[in-house]
């Protein structure tokens, strides 16, 4: 497995899908997934210049946590998190990809002792075996979420489904990027929602088409 090859072609293919998108590369933060492999193999992706892991499960995420301190990353929790577990885990998180429900962003806003830079989960694809918010329920969300200043609502998260056509893809990363900018022009306090954090190894080039802004890439590095 040569790890500097894959991770070339990959950050030429996320370059490439953003001048077609008249986008500059550097707007897109390419999120290395390490679920999985373990702490050795993150090592080794790590030495090819990559700045940015994720991890869906916290105790994976503490143990490379801990095995690559030394390592100035940024780091991502990228899957659902149990309230149970906020604790053991939230203040070592650079950004939170899946805020999906009140009572959660309750508990992080409690635990954390800095503010969290999160991502609202939206089921755009309103698929029953998906977590996250529907479109139309976002604006109570907003509202309740107004009271916790631990959390930083930074932008949308949202994932296609896995045998989504490309036509269902197009429809799904354009209406989370609508989504996304009309958010941004309402200016809430505590809530830029600046980002897009959307795009897997099978379809991260139309995610950048659209606006993607985080791409969240696993299987591509590891062939």
């Amino acid at each position: 497995m040569n790890f500097q090859k894959n991770k070339d072609a990959v950050f030429q293919a996320v370059q490439t899908a953003a001048e077609k998108a008249y986008r500059s590369p550097n707007s897109v933060n390419v999120i290395a997934v390490t679920k999985y492999v373990d702490s050795s193999i993150a090592k080794e992706l790590v030495k090819t210049g990559i700045k940015h892991i994720g991890e869906n499960r916290v105790d994976k995420f503490l143990n490379k946590y801990r095995e690559l301190a030394d390592q100035h990353l940024t780091w991502h929790l990228i899957g659902t998190l149990q309230r149970r577990k906020v604790k053991d885990v939230i203040n070592y998180v650079d950004y939170f990809h899946a805020l999906d429900s009140v009572t959660l962003a309750a508990e992080i806003n409690k635990r954390a002792t800095k503010p969290i830079k999160c991502f609202l989960q939206v089921n755009i694809s309103q698929e029953e075996s998906k977590h996250g918010f529907l479109v139309d329920e976002i604006d109570n969300v907003l509202e309740d979420l107004k009271a916790y200043d631990k959390v930083e609502l930074v932008g949308l998260m949202t994932m296609a489904p896995f045998e989504a056509s490309q036509e269902e893809l197009e429809q799904i990363f354009s209406e989370a990027k609508r989504l996304q900018e009309s958010l941004v022009a309402r200016q809430l306090p505590n809530m830029p929602f600046t980002e897009l954090s959307m795009g897997m190894s099978g379809d991260f080039e139309l995610a950048i088409k659209h606006g993607s802004s985080f791409v969240r890439i696993g299987t591509a590095f590891y062939k």
